[in-house]
């Protein structure tokens, strides 16, 4: 089986690295970025596509890691060159956080081109890709998926088959837009904390015994005390991924008042010039002693 790669930033490079660990052929990599798709096609022995075009006919399978709507659509749908030139017989796993709208329109294009498209939205961070520990929420038709799992179980420790397309990007969404919420609760909390003057390697204790509790507080919550906020999952993907759930609820009629505020503040952080740190980095909003984000380790 062939493989190949479009986007391979932080994660779609770790999943590109591994599969070739697991010894499966990668054989086209492509990347807006050229250096990017150059560097990692030396890496792993395989064409640095110069065309999108020139992926499909590498592939039988193509895995995109693009995390823009409007970037999704551009690839598929483009005028000239797109994947869907020549893709009968090909399969697309579509892995970023987009829109759900986005993953629905691709189905329908690749169903007109005659191939077939799955959503394997991640739940998961850089090292997981890298070790094939992600978390695969994925959406589309269930004869697809049940195609793509065998290599979607060599990626991910679960691998969860959630619906129809655009039903996975929704779950996905949701899972972002609770983990932002409580990241910027545990900046505030621990800014609070650093402001009374408690010691908060104990208030970290504390939180991780209590109601407290989550996960970004094993994930982040040290980093946030030493302001070290190297990019796992950046401020602007948070921004970007509160605002698809936000749009989701307005289409609904349903207000997010939580949401609506971890938004502004990851907005805030763009703003700033602080899009590029891990979400982590949203401490630097709150601490009081960071004002203008001063300090060497930001």
């Amino acid at each position: 089986m062939n493989i190949g790669f479009v986007g391979v930033g932080r994660m779609g490079v770790n999943m590109a690295r591994h599969l070739k660990d697991r010894q499966f052929q990668i054989t086209a990599v492509y990347d807006i970025d050229r250096a990017k798709a150059t560097s990692l096609a030396a890496e792993l022995g395989c064409a640095a596509a110069q065309d999108l075009s020139q992926v499909t006919a590498e592939s039988d399978v193509i895995f995109t890691v693009i995390t823009e709507d409007n970037a999704m659509r551009q690839i598929f749908g483009g005028t000239g060159d797109n994947l869907f030139v020549n893709a009968r017989g090909k399969l697309f796993v579509n892995c970023a956080t987009i829109s759900p709208q986005v993953h629905v329109d691709i189905e329908k294009l690749a169903e007109k081109a005659g191939a077939q498209t799955l959503e394997a939205c991640m739940a998961s961070s850089i090292p997981q890709a890298r070790e094939g520990k992600l978390y695969l929420m994925c959406g589309g038709n269930e004869e697809t998926f049940r195609k793509a799992e065998p290599i979607l179980k060599e990626l991910g420790s679960v691998v969860r088959f959630i619906g129809k397309s655009g039903e996975a990007a929704k779950v996905k969404a949701l899972v972002n837009m609770v983990m932002n919420i409580n990241t910027a609760g545990l900046a505030e909390g621990l800014a609070l904390g650093a402001a009374l003057g408690l010691d908060l390697n104990m208030l970290r204790e504390v939180f991780s015994q209590t109601g407290a509790n989550s996960r970004v507080l094993e994930t982040d919550g040290e980093d946030m005390q030493n302001r070290e906020h190297s990019c796992f999952f950046s401020a602007a993907h948070a921004a970007k991924d509160s605002g698809i759930a936000l749009e989701l609820g307005s289409s609904l009629g349903l207000d997010l008042p939580l949401a609506r505020a971890t938004k502004e503040q990851y907005d805030r952080m763009l703003a700033e010039g602080l899009g590029e740190l891990d979400k982590s980095g949203i401490a630097e909003l709150t601490f009081k002693d960071r004002h203008k984000h001063s300090g060497d380790r930001v």
